[in-house]
């Protein structure tokens, strides 16, 4: 799942927007190695590194001497982020370990300098029990760096939306929100049990600092950024072809297996026009955290 998810259906097997999408990561990625303060001869733990975009974005930064130790719960991505580096030259200085966030096996206390997550907080169910992994193998002094998506406010428009359609009659499949709400709500939780029950929405950015706190971390800083802007895809076959997190179904799917053919055609009538004329917009909520290991 991880891999497909991030190796094709994120850009839909679609080369443009997957090199747009990447100029995009990039800088998350950039942010987020700027927050751990790497220095020379140092030991980086990358936890969920996918397909290694902050740590090869950290040996390119450092050079030769800093080590990097590549974890993923995938195998199929660490295979691929190895053969990465093999093709690079770069394999001296990185080590592949197949764990959790929640339990890094493999990776002794005290033993890394710093330790970065990109999108990977927001799929574990114990965020806490995560953080706590990462205090045990940072050294004293060492730093945590991350870039989390917030996704609680999709899940609240999801659920807003399920409050609209139950006050609205549905005839013969021919109202948009009640189809938009299918599509929605099959992507995010949309009511507050589900909320309550799901990794990706049932915590806030504040959260975030709370969980730091709690695993024994000092000098904790959190930034909030809320950006507002034309929808990145404009293709209606990549917005058929990708979803907006690896638990979600693409939007093809969607259609395919809980809407008629009536339905489809009506919703492909109303929501094409406006993704291929570039007038959707979308809100992307980031939570960027630093913290600290108390020095001893």
């Amino acid at each position: 799942m991880w891999s497909d998810w991030l190796l094709h259906i994120r850009h839909a097997d679609d080369p443009a927007h997957e090199q747009a999408l990447h100029a995009e990561l990039k800088q998350s990625a950039e942010r987020v190695l700027d927050g751990a303060r790497l220095a020379p001869g140092m030991t980086l733990a990358d936890i969920g590194a996918g397909d290694g975009l902050i740590g090869f974005s950290a040996i390119a930064r450092i050079g030769s001497s800093l080590r990097v130790l590549f974890t993923d719960i995938s195998a199929p991505l660490l295979h691929h982020t190895e053969a990465l580096a093999v093709q690079r030259n770069i394999q001296d200085q990185c080590a592949f370990i197949q764990c959790s966030a929640e339990s890094l096996e493999g990776i002794e206390g005290d033993a890394v300098d710093a330790v970065t997550t990109r999108a990977v907080l927001a799929y574990v169910p114990d965020k806490t029990a995560a953080m706590r992994e990462f205090h045990r193998i940072l050294k004293p002094g060492g730093r945590l760096s991350t870039a989390e998506p917030i996704l609680r406010d999709d899940a609240i428009e999801a659920s807003s939306l399920r409050k609209i359609v139950e006050g609205l009659p549905d005839k013969a499949g021919d109202n948009f929100f009640h189809l938009l709400h299918r599509w929605k709500s099959a992507q995010f939780p949309d009511t507050e049990e589900k909320i309550l029950a799901s990794p990706i929405a049932n915590y806030s950015e504040r959260d975030l600092v709370r969980f730091a706190l709690d695993a024994g971390f000092a000098e904790v800083h959190m930034e909030f950024h809320i950006d507002i802007r034309p929808a990145a895809i404009t293709s209606w076959d990549v917005l058929l072809g990708s979803s907006p997190h690896p638990w979600a179904p693409r939007l093809g799917d969607v259609l395919a297996n809980q809407f008629t053919v009536d339905e489809r055609l009506f919703f492909e009538q109303i929501l094409r026009p406006q993704v291929e004329g570039r007038r959707l917009v979308t809100a992307e909520r980031t939570a960027y955290l630093t913290a600290l290991k108390p020095p001893r």
